[in-house]
Parts: structure tokens; C-alpha cells; sequence
């Protein structure tokens, strides 16, 4: 079982779906977690309820990540609180879908880069420069990011940024021993516009070209994933990309 006893965690966009799920699992391996949030001051409460139930240990920060003195103050507290930052998992995203390209607004356009390239950049290079040597930085991407799907492409362009961040600032910061590396979910039940629910419709599709079909994806099947790259067992993978796609290559 993956020990994380001592380490302290920073998972931003965790008040529900796959941040939570990350936070939750982390917390349930022994570590100090920081359950970040732009807006739902509930559900991170409840996310910090969940963990201190369970016998863990967790605080709730608001920042949004697209804000850099938010960032700032979301790491200091984290320091301020548990005294060091081991662990950072940029996953706090906005997802637009169900639009063609030819309908993107400036606006929509401007909010969907500030969060998931300008946000998730700044969450990975400003926890680079305070993580502890050793560290692990997870990048929580989306397979809209590796392939092409129509409605999605605002989206898509938005998530390709953190790809090529990861590549670049695992080179620059593995003589530290720090890893840098992406999770890339496809659909994920409970998570993002199916928080509440994947359309049956959609879930017949997804399992009739999805090689391990049965069932949709889960938070927890991403947790997974967060679970190996922040274990010492990827001491040696930095710079990856993992599919969680049950077997879809994108």
C-alpha cells in the first residue's frame, strides 16, 4: 500500500469530482491535504469532512488558480499550515463542450485559457519552485487534449498547453528528483459536465468503441493514477502522459 505519511498535498478544484477523489485517496495514505476551490465553499467543506471523518487531516483554501496572487496565498497557507509542500496536482479546470468553434465567444474563449492553460501553468511552475526536493507534480489533462472531438475544440486547444508544460518542466527540474507528469481521463462519471450523470446514450456509445467497455470511467479510476505517480513507485517516470481511458488510445 502507498505510503504518504509526512507528505503534504495541494490539489486544486477539489471541492468535488477528480480533485476530490485525488484528495480523499491521498489524505486516506496518511498525508497532510489542501483541499483548494474557486467557488463551492460546500463542497469543500464537505470534501475537509469526508478526510477528517476518516480519521485525516485537511484544510479547505479558496483561490482560483487563474489568479496568481491567489496561487501565491493557496501555497503559503499550505506551508503555513503543514510546513512544507510535497505533492501538487493541478487538476481545477472549467469544461466547455456541446460548441463548435465557430461559436466561441472571446469571453468563453478567454475564461476556458485562464483557467486550464494559464491556471494549470502557474500551478505546476509556481509548486515547482516550493514543492520539496523529491516532490511529485501531477497534471490532471483530458483525452479531448490528444484527439480531435467536434464541440469540443475551445476545450481541447485550452488543455494542450499543461501537456507541453509537463514535458518541458520535467527536463528543468529532475535534477531536483522531482517528477512532472499528466493523467489524461476520458469521460469520467461524476466528474465535470457528468457530475451528475453520464446520458445513457452516451454511455452506449463510449462502451461499444472502449476495448475495457462494461462501465464508464470513475473519479476513483483516477485516483488511481494520482495514487502511482505521487507513490515512490514512479520514482523513474517523469515526463508521461498515462491514459485513464479504458483502453481508448485517445
Amino acid at each position: 500500500m502507498t505510503d504518504l505519511i509526512g507528505k503534504v498535498a495541494v490539489v486544486t478544484g477539489s471541492s468535488r469530482g477528480i480533485g476530490k477523489a485525488i484528495a480523499v485517496r491521498f489524505a486516506s495514505l496518511g498525508a497532510d491535504v489542501v483541499v483548494n476551490y474557486s467557488g463551492d465553499a460546500a463542497g469543500a467543506a464537505a470534501t475537509v469532512e469526508q478526510i477528517r471523518t476518516a480519521g485525516g487531516s485537511a484544510i479547505a483554501v479558496q483561490a482560483d488558480v487563474s489568479a496568481l496572487d491567489d496561487l501565491d496565498r493557496l501555497f503559503q497557507t499550505a506551508v503555513d499550515t503543514f510546513g512544507r509542500i510535497d505533492i501538487v496536482v493541478a487538476n481545477a479546470g472549467v469544461e466547455l463542450v456541446g460548441m463548435p468553434i465557430v461559436d466561441v465567444t472571446e469571453e468563453e474563449f478567454d475564461r476556458s485559457f485562464a483557467v486550464n492553460a494559464k491556471g494549470a501553468f502557474f500551478t505546476l511552475a509556481k509548486g515547482a519552485r516550493i514543492v520539496a526536493d523529491g516532490g511529485r507534480l501531477i497534471n490532471i489533462a483530458s483525452t479531448t487534449g490528444v484527439g480531435y472531438h467536434p464541440t469540443a475544440g475551445v476545450y481541447s486547444a485550452s488543455k494542450v498547453a499543461a501537456l507541453q508544460t509537463v514535458g518541458v518542466l520535467a527536463q528543468e527540474v529532475g535534477h531536483r528528483n522531482i517528477t512532472v507528469n499528466s493523467i489524461v481521463p476520458t469521460s469520467i462519471a461524476g466528474a465535470g459536465i457528468f457530475t451528475d450523470a453520464i446520458p445513457g446514450d452516451a454511455v452506449h456509445q463510449m462502451n461499444s468503441i472502449r476495448p475495457l467497455g462494461a462501465r464508464p470511467g470513475t473519479p476513483n479510476d483516477v485516483a488511481d493514477a494520482a495514487e502511482y505517480f505521487a507513490s515512490e513507485l514512479a520514482g523513474w517516470v517523469s515526463g508521461q502522459s498515462l491514459l485513464v481511458a479504458g483502453g481508448l488510445q485517445q
